[in-house]
């Protein structure tokens, strides 16, 4: 194929600067000396206080009221729910199966047992160490968030949503099928080919999560369809009151990460425990019977979905656009390209209106540009992620191992975990009726950046607590800085993982979920899919940099480890927050842009299952 942008489209570009705004002053000038009569001076004065109603019926706030009206959710449409639960299912299957990875790689099967069953004492099966439990488990949260950018792709550009989710489902029950082969009696006793079989299992069963993951999120958010701010008055009080979209896309993204949290909760407690007095076939078995509800659910509410239907080269018009705009931009000075990507004009130029003459491939409006300039925006936000997730990502691993060097009281070391989700199940309704509406009634306008900023703070601060209970347990283990190949825990009661646990959770709400929110809201419609993709793969990112840390994940090192991604999130949150200002400000504006008319290939009817 050739070069997507042409020697000729330099003229395109030459013709939307300097003479555009020439003319544009000259205009402004001459109007500038007209005398203004009584009757026009009234009419403009008057405009502030229109408002703005449509068609429809609804009326629109004002400036004024923008700023002064109270803000409330709307009601959510069934179908979301519905999506909700398929969620729910998907993430009972993902986290029942991978709560045992840790144990079931890093610990040996136990004496004559050939389920890995620890009943009274510790399960196991591969017996492979900490060292590669945690590079296995990394690549697994690696592979996981890599594989969606690949899921996107084709549901933006080919087959749309719901068969891609259907699809993906089929890659991981396969998958969950081959995990369960490598935890069989016959199998699991030979560590070598249950190795093999399992580390075959996990890249099928990654690749359908990835595809079923970028699809999902945006499913569930395209089922409200409001995109303006508009006024109800609450029948009760009489309060006139702005009903915010952006705060029901909010709403409906804690709900969603609540329901995900439920499955993780059930999936990973049953599944532990399961693990403990059963086998591994029946952890690994489990989860896979409860993840065959999902595919059932989308069939029988499929003509119910509102979906967005494939739209063709989409992506390849958004890359064909920005480097349209790069023409005429390149310097040397880093400093100079810098400052001329970032400003308006670097868009402007580029908008369909601006060019006499547009390339063939220019069939979109001018909407559509500055929808792609706020999904860029969105994707500059989502690059500070990978420190975020760096402090996340050691739940799944180096907490776990943690916990096996503590006295447990009898409870199994990965079920300490599930503490996370219980205090999100706990919290996030709490946030949502209480923390986020009083906030709001208080005139504090908690945006998404400030959000985002206040989870990287949080999780900074769980590592901080992990540190600290990792050198108490140095200090009081009688193997001294070797406690994980110590036969007697260290006199210190495990719940003390509460804290870091419960720290990580609250940045969870804050962060996790508005990254969410931040890459739907801020995508085009027919790019929704590969945004959300984006802001997933930066979890991939951050377990390529822990693959780097996986030196650091055994004693007598694992201080370093936790004080190391602490510094990492806080220096990195607040550097994030220093480059995101101008954009926490545009917040509103950037929410109400006029949406562009423009799909794609496909018009699509909204109900209607992609073909």
């Amino acid at each position: 194929m050739s070069d997507p942008v042409g020697a000729d489209d330099l003229v395109y570009v030459a013709q939307a600067h300097a003479p555009q705004k020439e003319i544009q002053a000259v205009e402004e000038k001459k109007e500038s000396h007209l005398p203004i009569n009584e009757k026009e001076t009234a009419v403009v004065s008057a405009v502030p206080s229109i408002h703005d109603v449509h068609d429809d019926g609804r009326e629109y706030p004002t400036e004024e009221e923008e700023r002064t009206l109270r803000r409330v959710s709307d009601t959510v449409s069934w179908t979301a729910y519905t999506v909700a639960f398929v969620e729910l299912c998907e993430r009972f299957s993902y986290y029942g199966t991978t709560a045992v990875y840790v144990n079931f790689i890093q610990q040996p099967l136990p004496a004559g047992s050939t389920t890995g069953a620890g009943y009274s004492g510790q399960s196991g099966a591969l017996g492979q160490g900490e060292r590669t439990s945690t590079a296995l488990t990394t690549f697994n949260t690696f592979w996981c968030y890599v594989m969606p950018i690949l899921g996107a792709w084709i549901a933006d550009e080919y087959w749309g949503r719901m068969r891609t989710i259907q699809v993906s489902i089929g890659f991981a029950m396969l998958g969950h099928i081959i995990i369960i082969i490598s935890s069989i009696p016959p199998v699991i006793v030979h560590a070598n080919g249950a190795l093999a079989c399992f580390a075959v299992g996990l890249v099928i069963f990654g690749i359908g999560v990835g595809g079923f993951k970028s699809n999902i999120s945006p499913l569930i958010a395209e089922q409200y369809k409001e995109t303006k701010l508009f006024i109800k008055t609450i029948p009760k009080t009489g309060e006139r009151v702005i009903v915010d979209p952006a705060q029901t896309i909010t709403r409906i993204f804690l709900y969603f990460y609540f329901m995900i949290n439920v499955g993780s909760l059930i999936g990973s407690v049953a599944m532990v425990y399961a693990e403990k007095y059963v086998g591994y076939w029946l952890a690994f078995l489990l989860p896979t019977i409860m993840f065959g509800i999902c595919p059932i659910v989308l069939f029988f509410c499929r003509k119910r979905y509102t979906v967005t239907p494939p739209t063709g080269s989409v992506v390849t018009k958004a890359f064909q656009l920005w480097s349209l705009a790069l023409r005429g931009q390149w310097s040397w000075n880093p400093v100079t390209f810098y400052h001329r990507c970032k400003s308006t004009e670097f868009w402007d130029s580029v908008k369909p209106s601006r060019l006499a003459n547009k390339p063939s491939w220019m069939t979109f409006d001018d909407n559509w540009v500055e929808e792609v300039r706020r999904a860029v925006k969105a994707c500059a936000v989502f690059a500070w992620y990978p420190l975020y997730w760096l402090a996340y990502g050691q739940m799944t691993n180096n907490l776990t191992s943690q916990a096996a060097t503590m006295q447990l009281h009898g409870v199994p070391n990965d079920i300490i975990n599930n503490l996370d989700p219980l205090a999100l199940i706990i919290f996030i309704p709490i946030m949502d009726q209480f923390v986020y509406p009083g906030l709001r009634k208080m005139g504090f306008h908690f945006t998404p950046i400030k959000r985002i900023y206040a989870g990287y703070l949080l999780a900074s601060a769980s590592m901080i607590a992990a540190a600290v209970t990792q050198y108490y347990i140095y200090k009081l283990s009688p193997c001294g800085n070797h406690p994980s190949t110590c036969d007697e825990a260290a006199p210190i009661n495990v719940w003390v993982q509460a804290v870091p646990y419960v720290l990580i959770a609250f940045s969870e709400i804050f962060a996790s979920i508005t990254g969410y929110e931040y890459a739907y809201t801020k995508a085009p419609k027919n790019m929704k899919s590969l945004v959300q993709s984006l802001y997933l793969f930066m979890n991939a990112i951050s377990s390529a940099i822990q693959q780097g840390l996986t030196a650091l994940s055994t004693d007598p090192l694992l201080i370093w480890n936790y004080g190391f991604v602490a510094v990492l999130a806080f220096v990195g949150g607040n550097l994030f927050f220093l480059c995101n200002l101008k954009l926490d400000k545009e917040e509103d504006e950037l929410n109400n842009i006029e949406e562009s008319a423009y799909l794609g290939r496909n018009a699509g009817e909204p109900g209607k299952i992609e073909a």
